[in-house]
């Protein structure tokens, strides 16, 4: 390929993502899920001159429980510290705050075109099908949903997505021509950088780690003399740590440890709400209580949510075809990293994070994989497309058949469920800014400390006001957090499924009558259902 159709075809790609990821940004004006709003929020604090603090608890595993409280005591700032970058310049709104994941999220697609040309220049493939390839790949992960959504939001999804890739590109590189790396090397230099910022945007940078050094050590193992070059693994290793230290000295100083903090807790987890607990958190002996059934049926639902829920249904039929096709294309060396780290990643998430993974764990860690089936599933059709016109004797070229195929997909998928994620925003926003009139116009309300919150994320961006996360517990145990963060008077509940809450409160526990309801006035929709029709205000009158 000369140079200017290699631009060309770069641009085509970049251009496609480009509009399609403003337009999405452009659909969803509040940040959901709650982890998007706690990373805009910790940027929005960091630009106002608050640092990198939080108006939210969500967790209380980790020391010090305190609000505002420091920020990150499991998640990683990357994300919040880009955000924050055009957010200094242009404004502190969430628009500002999608401007760089826009930008991050196209990169995507010119990797996904980038590993297709390397799968076609290693299968020696005639220019036109190596072309139309690498086009294909590149425009479906442009207009792919799970790339697509994620990319209009700034949280840690495609940012990671797009250090997973470039790492993985720069491996099989390296890989492929080792005896050329040398201390300077800026293929080591680089592979280094993208493994450091990966560590400060996901915990799951330790796979990509571990996966580096598996690939360099299976290339080189101990034969005879023969050892693994040290450099290959030293240089990396140096590089990213160089780049990850200043934060895990930062939260060795603020919570007592540099690594990733309730990681033990949540691979312990038996429900998704062990995460808000309070007097009953997870434990090795209740988790050991489940019995072999229970412990296995954990592992067979968190397998069936990372492979349907994630992989399979949101890039329905690419993903289907891709699984297929990697029994074929797997193999290939520009693939291998990428696969292996895939597979790594989603062996421990299921095994490990049962619980954890089908509340988000390996969903916000998949976008790289999604391009890994993505060039799975146009080089099986491919291969497909050229047996099929050699038994009926095609004498033109349409190999276009198979990204038409997977583009058409991709788009009609896309704006199938594009629409009802961005009315699910608009939902929330509405929620909670009805919620700030309603709590305005009643004078019984008078906030004097943190609000007790079903979504204490989305409470404290949206309304401003320190809040705590509802335990999936007693009343006792509510009643117990209250007492600890002074001046706490009023539990927020927005949804009716919140684990036993709200119907705890209709049962015979005497303490229920601690919790009054608070009537909350709320204005007339013309345009839709009350924004406030689930959302319950209860005010805690015991000592």
């Amino acid at each position: 390929m000369s140079r200017r159709e290699l631009w060309l075809s770069v641009l085509l790609v970049g251009s496609v993502a480009l509009l399609a990821r403003i337009v999405t940004a452009m659909a969803i004006p509040f940040p959901i899920p709650e982890d998007t709003a706690y990373y805009y929020g910790v940027a929005r604090n960091l630009v106002e001159g608050r640092g990198l603090v939080t108006d939210a608890l969500w967790s209380f595993q980790t020391t010090p429980l305190v609000l505002p409280g420091p920020a990150f005591e499991v998640w990683l700032p990357l994300p919040s510290l880009l955000a924050a970058l055009p957010m200094a310049l242009l404004g502190t709104g969430f628009r500002v705050a999608q401007v760089l994941p826009v930008v991050i999220g196209t990169v995507i697609p010119v990797l996904a075109w980038q590993l297709a040309m390397d799968v076609a220049a290693e299968r020696r493939l005639p220019p036109g099908r190596a072309r139309t390839l690498a086009l294909g790949a590149g425009i479906t992960a442009a207009v792919e949903l799970p790339l697509l959504l994620h990319s209009a939001l700034p949280d840690s999804t495609a940012l990671f997505a797009a250090l997973t890739l470039g790492a993985c590109l720069l491996m099989a590189r390296i890989l492929a021509d080792p005896r050329g790396a040398r201390v300077g090397d800026r293929r080591l230099l680089a592979l280094g950088a993208c493994l450091g910022l990966a560590a400060l945007t996901r915990n799951e940078a330790l796979w990509l780690a571990v996966v580096w050094v598996g690939l360099v050590a299976s290339r080189y193992g101990v034969r005879g003399a023969r050892v693994v070059p040290g450099r290959l693994i030293l240089i990396p290793a140096v590089v990213a740590g160089v780049i990850f230290a200043p934060w895990a000295i930062r939260d060795w100083v603020v919570f007592g440890s540099p690594l990733p903090g309730q990681a033990l807790a949540n691979a312990l987890s038996v429900t998704g709400f062990d995460i808000f607990a309070w007097q009953d958190p997870p434990t090795l002996a209740r988790y050991l209580a489940q019995g072999p059934v229970g412990l296995l049926q954990a592992r067979l639902e968190g397998f069936g949510h990372n492979l349907l829920s994630v992989l399979l249904l949101p890039s329905f039929p690419i993903g289907l075809i891709g699984l297929l096709g990697l029994r074929r294309f797997g193999r290939d060396a520009a693939l291998r990293p990428l696969l292996v780290f895939s597979l790594v990643l989603f062996a421990v998430t299921t095994v490990v994070f049962p619980v954890a993974t089908t509340w988000g764990t390996y969903l916000h860690a998949a976008g790289a994989t999604h391009v890994l089936l993505i060039v799975g599933c146009l080089g099986a059709l491919d291969a497909l497309i050229v047996a099929v016109g050699r038994l009926r004797g095609w004498t033109r070229p349409v190999a276009w058949l198979g990204p038409a195929l997977t583009s058409f997909a991709a788009v009609a998928f896309s704006l199938a469920l594009l629409p009802s994620f961005a009315l699910q925003a608009e939902q929330v926003q509405s929620r909670y800014a009805a919620l700030s009139q309603a709590m305005t116009a009643s004078g019984s309300l008078r906030l004097d400390g943190p609000v007790i919150s079903d979504f204490p994320i989305w409470f404290a961006v949206a309304e401003r006001w320190p809040a705590v996360a509802l335990p999936d517990e007693s009343p006792e145990s509510v009643l117990s957090l209250a007492r600890a963060f002074p001046g706490t008077r009023y539990l927020v509940i927005s949804s009716p499924g919140h684990g036993r809450w709200p119907q705890v409160l209709t049962g015979p526990d005497p303490l229920v009558a601690c919790f009054r309801p608070v009537p909350i006035a709320t204005a007339p929709s013309r345009t839709g259902p009350d924004p406030l029709r689930d959302t319950l205000v209860f005010e805690l009158i015991c000592p």
